[in-house]
């Protein structure tokens, strides 16, 4: 793996493909923590006297209307928050300005350039890796750095691209996520998978790349009843993936002995957080009764599994989290791993949120930055990103 200290960036233009997609509402960044996670690999630049021109897509560009709340100027502020020191916004993809604004930069100089995604309004140049645009923006600096690991599963102009046209390498945080993504392609044993969430549908190249590799696969969220019908259960109004039910089933064929499912389930009438639930083994669900969460004997047998685990890896929510109702066992097993020191990797997007929410995101051995990323990586994808830089 290429790095940053790999690469001489002493007192050159060095491109850094960052992400910068934050929330933002009424123009306030509502969470900067990709802000802060690009921190050390922009300050080791700078310290090596670099002049440092950032790009980064924030949101999707469809239409013009776009534009105006996929702005990057409030990352520019609180950037420049963060760094202490002046960061100049372009407000452009290219052009005079942009052009003008490289030339005349001085050691420890950062412009951040105006959202890469603004090019997508022009037949998606960005998102489809026009070469032309690849080539201009290469044309900026001497050297590239990705450390953008939330788009390195998508070949963009402004990471595959570049990377075609200037000596690159992996920034500190692309190397933190791949360092203990690696730690899951000859996993030690007992390797043990937590998947939850909505749909099977979502997960099942997931499932066919690590159940081969796993010793047990949890299987927990709305996913889970989708597995359960196809064991003959009755799960009343639970979420269906009906289209999915012969593969869980073929899969339960091969593997049963890996898949673990729940055993309980809280179950109310309607889907809402304003009922009261009940708990019942997943044998006794009514035809009019829907499971949101798995229960407290789920959470304590998907617990002594992760006891044993030399390595876990958990994708999804087990409950419906949005509900304060149905986060209980994700909660309650998010602590479980964080008090007994399990070494677990959360795989991105919902959990990750979760984790944050309840305060475990940074007591964790590692909580992936990349939402369909880290997904692509579970599923054993060749990542556009990874191979442009290797």
């Amino acid at each position: 793996m290429k790095t940053l200290k790999d690469l001489n960036v002493e007192n050159k233009k060095v491109i850094i493909r960052v992400d910068f997609n934050v929330p933002i509402k009424e123009g306030k960044i509502v969470d900067d923590t990709r802000i802060v996670g690009a921190l050390p690999t922009i300050k080791h630049c700078l310290e090596q006297n670099a002049k440092v021109i950032l790009l980064s897509h924030l949101g999707r560009v469809k239409e013009e209307a776009d534009l105006a709340k996929n702005d990057l100027a409030p990352v520019a502020v609180r950037l420049e928050e963060l760094l202490e020191k002046k960061v100049t916004f372009i407000n452009k993809t290219r052009g005079e300005e942009l052009e003008n604004a490289v030339a005349s930069m001085q050691p420890q100089d950062v412009v951040l350039v105006q959202n890469t995604r603004y090019e997508d309004l022009d037949g998606k140049k960005e998102s489809k890796n026009d070469p032309e645009l690849g080539a201009y923006w290469a044309s900026l600096g001497d050297v590239f750095v990705n450390d953008a690991f939330g788009t390195i599963h998508r070949a963009h102009a402004s990471n595959c691209g570049v990377a075609a046209h200037l000596p690159s390498a992996f920034g500190f945080l692309i190397e933190k996520e791949l360092t203990a993504l690696s730690l899951l392609d000859n996993p030690p044993h007992p390797f043990v998978v937590v998947l939850g969430g909505a749909k099977v549908a979502d997960k099942i190249g997931v499932i066919e790349n690590l159940v081969t590799k796993a010793d047990k696969i949890l299987i927990g969220g709305g996913m889970a009843f989708t597995f359960l019908k196809a064991e003959g259960i009755e799960i009343g109004k639970s979420l269906l993936d009906e289209e999915n039910v012969e593969f869980c089933k073929n899969v339960l064929a091969s593997h049963r002995d890996k898949i673990i499912l729940p055993v309980d389930t809280a179950v109310t009438n309607e889907y809402t957080n304003d009922e009261e639930y009940r708990v019942k083994s997943v044998n006794e669900i009514s035809e009019d009764e829907m499971g949101l969460d798995i229960g407290p004997e789920t959470k304590e047998l998907f617990a002594s599994y992760l006891k044993e685990a030399s390595v876990a890896v958990w994708n999804g929510p087990l409950g419906v989290y949005e509900f304060s109702k149905y986060k209980k066992h994700t909660d309650e097993l998010l602590e479980y791993i964080v008090e007994n020191n399990i070494r677990a990797i959360l795989g991105g997007g919902d959990i990750v949120a979760a984790a944050s929410t309840a305060g475990y995101k940074d007591k964790v051995y590692h909580a992936s930055t990349g939402g369909g990323a880290t997904l692509e990586y579970l599923e054993g994808k060749t990542l556009p990103g990874i191979e442009a830089i290797k």
